[in-house]
């Protein structure tokens, strides 16, 4: 099986800030979160976990997985989606002028906005540790689980999935909540 979950909440997220790749912790909140989570999730079985190597990621794989023997790997290509000057951006889902928006609310249309990552970037990038990684796990037997990010974890979610880009944000990837993908 194929299974993938958010980190738990920053700081960041309680200010609406754009994260992408900046580096930003877990608040107690997220940890909190993470160990109900691993409360929660006790009796689901994972053979091996792959994470984002942001620490927000880290750290909930860490707490979610503490006291069972799952090894824990982390994969670059599973970073959360770049979004480039715009990060730390407070409140820009809701801020009509900016190019960045194009990818909230009609992600189709979304060709990147300055520095920030495309979704044919982020699509190549999280399908070629599908295809290499994820995938032939799975069909090993293998119960494979990925701690990620909300685009980077949509954009997979996409893939295994089939889903059209313009239904790129419809799985609603809440913190903490496990998706069971394949």
């Amino acid at each position: 099986m194929l299974y993938i979950i958010r980190h738990g909440k920053t700081d960041w997220n309680l200010l609406h800030k754009l994260q992408g790749r900046t580096d930003i912790p877990l608040n107690e909140e997220g940890r909190q979160m993470a160990r109900e989570a691993a409360e929660e999730y006790r009796d689901v079985h994972f053979d091996v976990c792959y994470c984002s190597p942001l620490v927000r990621a880290r750290e909930t794989a860490e707490i979610l997985l503490e006291g069972r023997s799952v090894p824990i790997m982390t994969d670059d290509r599973l970073a959360e989606m770049c979004f480039g000057e715009y990060e730390g951006a407070e409140y820009s889902f809701s801020a009509n002028d900016s190019p960045i928006n194009t990818l909230f609310h009609e992600p189709e249309n979304y060709r990147g906005a300055g520095s920030a990552e495309t979704l044919d970037e982020l699509f190549a990038r999280t399908g070629s540790f599908l295809k290499e990684v994820a995938y032939p796990l799975v069909e090993q037997g293998k119960d494979v689980l990925i701690v990620g990010h909300g685009a980077m974890n949509s954009s997979i979610v996409c893939q295994v999935r089939g889903l059209e880009r313009k239904d790129f944000w419809s799985a609603g990837i809440e913190n903490c909540k496990l998706m069971k993908l394949k």
